[in-house]
């Protein structure tokens, strides 16, 4: 797929929808204890980590992504930074690629069509499937032509819905703000950046897509479309956040950053094959969903 960056959800009027329960993030982490953010904590909030390093030592707190729990104490699974979301402790990876989990929202390349689905790239190591059960509305495939609904070289978004334990993934579009895109640019970003990408309960990309009157969407697996006429500009804000994921007070410098309106003087790569991309600018943004 070709490639460059961001995750924000557009309904088919134009407005945005709500992060939480929209598929960014499936599932909103529990509330907090009275006493979860300091009881028993031996590593803080952004505090850097290496697998096996032990964060809690508490039954009152839950493992998150790249943790892991044995007996009362949780430890990081990866090289990363410790996030504290209520009673969950995740560990955000420095480096690494897209390893599927059930619920993600994603955006693939659909690579081939089938009899009975589609096969889809979501840059990952494994490859991901669309059945004709994860499609809205009955189809005949021995009616219709396959390549009618999504054809080699779409550009969709879509909800993980299954990965079984040999890796199989499969694909649906039943949530409501599934589609395949028509128009804009899809980029590349490192997935372990994400998180930052987003902000906490998507404050950071909030902050840009109102400063640059761009849409944006970022799939939890790196790949990011959007669409406006300020789209290098975006492109490099999200280079800049990937630079410096592991610093403090990073939300006050893309304000900065966004307020000179211009890009910043230093140019930082974003991690993967940034140069790769997909133009489709002579087709108009198609809201289809899936």
């Amino acid at each position: 797929m070709s490639e460059e960056m961001d995750q924000d959800f557009i309904e088919p009027d134009g407005e945005d929808l709500g992060y939480a329960g929209e598929g960014r993030f499936e599932t909103q982490a529990p509330q907090a204890h009275p006493q979860a953010e300091t009881v028993n904590l031996l590593k803080r909030e952004r505090e850097f980590v290496l697998p096996g390093d032990k964060i809690v030592d508490s039954l009152e707190y839950l493992p998150g992504r790249n943790c892991f729990r044995e007996g009362d104490g949780i430890y990081s699974k990866k090289i990363g930074l410790v996030s504290v979301e209520g009673r969950v402790l995740s560990v955000i990876p420095l480096n690494g690629v897209y390893m599927p989990a059930r619920g993600d929202m994603v955006i693939g390349e659909i690579t081939d069509v089938q009899s009975n689905g589609w096969v889809i790239d979501i840059k990952s190591p494994y490859e991901a499937y669309l059945p004709l059960s994860g499609v809205r509305g009955f189809i005949d495939p021995g009616k219709m032509d396959m390549s009618k609904i999504y054809d080699v070289g779409d550009i969709i978004y879509g909800k993980i819905s299954m990965v079984t334990a040999s890796k199989s993934v499969h694909i649906s579009m039943y949530d409501r703000i599934c589609r395949k895109f028509s128009g804009g640019r899809v980029v590349l970003a490192n997935p372990a950046k994400v998180p930052r990408i987003i902000g906490r309960n998507g404050s950071m990309i909030d902050l840009i897509k109102s400063r640059t009157d761009t849409r944006v969407v970022v799939g939890q697996n790196g790949v990011v479309w959007l669409e406006g006429e300020r789209e290098a500009f975006v492109i490099e804000v999200m280079r800049f956040i990937e630079e410096r994921s592991h610093m403090e007070g990073l939300t006050n410098e893309v304000e900065k950053m966004l307020g000179r309106g211009v890009p910043h003087e230093r140019r930082p790569q974003m991690e993967g094959p940034a140069d790769e991309e997909v133009n489709f600018q002579e087709r108009g943004v198609s809201n289809e969903e899936g």
